[in-house]
């Protein structure tokens, strides 16, 4: 693979910890796998309001565009509460999402073996759990207008306006049938055409594009509520899951809970191609900046390390080199190394976040 590029974003609170860890990865892929990226670092945030007055300069905007992924840490904390809602350090990561466009938002849920019993949910149910949410980000309720909160009469009402084109829904419908070829070629579209509108328009879109472009995946349709329901009855019937912005919203976080350990997991937003052919891509952990632990060593860098993975994955086409990382990260829990937010067992000392990086890479040296 020639030179790919990689501006990180390591944000605030634990975000420079756990990205110290990804740092030790990527670095063992170039040494290791002749897989070398061109990496440069800058702010956001927090971390770019306490330099430049914003969350997110026109400069580093500039930057996200003209690499080939973007791997973000964590942004927030207390101490920026009391800041302007339009400097505020999570307006530099929507920023980068609105001007990057990045309409389909990955949100897999993965259960590792070692982890089963974390799960409020029977082991043998969550077991082996690998399900993929394909979220649309940039449009639906939380977008459209006509919205906001007025007074009509005596009393206040508010509005949100559910909108989506047939362009913004065939958009991100290729996305997940895409996904679906890469793994188990099934898909499962989730809307609500039995009481909206909008549902329906989804439901017709993405059977046309299915019939015109995808017909070699296995597509099916499901009402969101009932969707809810089978994903805690029985998660492991479903492969992909394409989805709008508040049902994603909604069932993503469900399904993320479903694993026992909502701050391991890792999310991509993808946008459309760039001129080189891989799509405009942010890279983050689900989990946020952690502000009460940072800088004592306590954070988990898993979850930023298999949004490295699924870099690895969707941004440049190694699809064996990301399962080489997430076997290494299962080796490291099936040995009982453990985080302190993932203790659970009486006796087992927590290891810090610079070990649990160090346990992975080593992990990844007997790989080979």
């Amino acid at each position: 693979m020639s030179n790919a590029s990689l501006l990180i974003l390591p944000g605030d609170g634990i975000g420079p910890e756990v990205m110290t860890e990804v740092r030790k990865v990527i670095e063992w892929f170039g040494a290791k796998r002749g897989l070398s990226f061109d990496v440069s670092e800058d702010l956001v945030g927090g971390a770019a309001y306490d330099a430049h007055g914003t969350p997110l300069t026109d400069e580093t905007m500039a930057k996200a565009q003209e690499v080939d992924a973007v791997l973000l840490g964590a942004v927030g904390g207390p101490k920026y509460d009391v800041l302007d809602f339009s400097v505020k350090p999570e307006r530099g990561l929507l920023r980068l999402r609105k001007e990057m466009d990045l309409y389909a938002n990955l949100r897999p849920a993965q259960c590792f073996d070692a982890l089963a019993d974390f799960s409020s949910l029977k082991a043998d149910v969550v077991g082996g759990l690998d399900i993929m949410i394909v979220r649309e980000l940039t449009s639906g309720v939380y977008f459209g207008e006509p919205r906001g909160i007025h007074t009509e009469g005596n009393e206040r009402v508010g509005i949100n306006t559910q909108r989506y084109t047939e362009s913004e829904i065939a958009r991100v419908a290729r996305s997940a049938f895409e996904l679906a070829r890469k793994r188990d070629n099934k898909l499962c579209s989730m809307e609500k055409a039995n009481v909206m509108e909008s549902g329906v328009l989804w439901r017709d879109v993405v059977s046309e594009v299915h019939a015109a472009e995808y017909s070699d995946v296995e597509l099916s349709h499901m009402y969101a509520d009932a969707g809810a329901m089978q994903l805690t009855r029985w998660p492991k019937q479903f492969d992909v899951i394409v989805t709008d912005n508040l049902f994603g919203d909604l069932l993503s976080d469900l399904a993320a809970m479903l694993t026992g350990s909502l701050g391991m997991l890792p999310s991509a937003s993808l946008g459309a191609p760039m001129a080189n052919g891989r799509p405009k891509a942010l890279y983050e952990p689900v989990h946020g900046s952690a502000p009460d632990i940072a800088g004592q060593g306590k954070a988990n860098p898993i979850a930023c390390i298999l949004s490295f993975a699924m870099a690895l994955r969707y941004s440049f086409d190694q699809g064996d080199e990301a399962a080489r990382l997430e076997t290494a990260v299962n080796a490291v829990l099936a040995d009982g190394l453990r985080t302190a937010d993932l203790l659970g067992q009486d006796g087992v000392a927590p290891v810090s976040t610079a070990e649990m990086g160090d346990a992975i890479v080593a992990k990844l040296d007997a790989s080979l």
